[in-house]
């Protein structure tokens, strides 16, 4: 049994110091939450004493302008976790999946940063039917402009074999009058 002060407790008395101590635990965590653009990177810069173990758990969501709320995530998708030390030393660098957790132990004290950015290469994974357009449309300019490119190379390339062409007529222009 629990002994505080001197005496022993009682079932009741350990369920109520549990729940203290827990309720404890959890006002010193710090649980926040951000907003992330497409392959944004954003950090956190935590002062980190040495030899401390760190546990983090995300969850990444759609937010659907439409309906105003969270959705789940699109199919792989994913986030990189980099955590780095005050020296610039990196102690974890990895790809998870949509929801999941990450520990690492500082071996130093000082400001340890946790970065974390999605993995989407495809616009829709953020913002809905907006996004949706744009990628549409940076795809459609992006073909539009290696179009313009090849067109402007084929014009480069007829105009040299032309003016070749009209040399060698103009050569034999001047051979047949007699000029050269």
């Amino acid at each position: 049994p629990c002994i505080l002060r001197g005496k022993p407790l009682r079932a009741n008395q350990q369920n109520q110091l549990i729940g203290f101590l827990f309720c404890f635990w959890i006002v010193l965590s710090q649980p926040f939450y951000f907003h992330s653009g497409e392959r944004e990177e954003k950090c956190i810069i935590e002062d980190i004493p040495s030899e401390t173990l760190v546990i983090g758990s995300y969850i990444v969501q759609r937010w659907d302008m439409h309906e105003q709320t969270f959705l789940e995530s699109a199919p792989g998708l994913g986030m990189y976790v980099t955590i780095t030390t005050p020296t610039e030393e990196v102690l974890l660098s990895k790809l998870y999946g949509p929801q999941g957790k990450f520990s690492f132990t500082s071996h130093v004290s000082g400001e340890h940063s946790i970065c974390l950015q999605s993995n989407s290469t495809r616009l829709i994974s953020f913002g809905g039917s907006k996004l949706q357009r744009e990628e549409y449309f940076r795809l459609t300019s992006e073909q539009t402009n290696s179009n313009i490119l090849w067109w402007a190379f084929v014009q480069t390339l007829i105009l040299i074999l032309v003016g070749i062409w009209q040399i060698k007529c103009l050569k034999d222009f001047f051979i047949a009058k007699k000029l050269v």
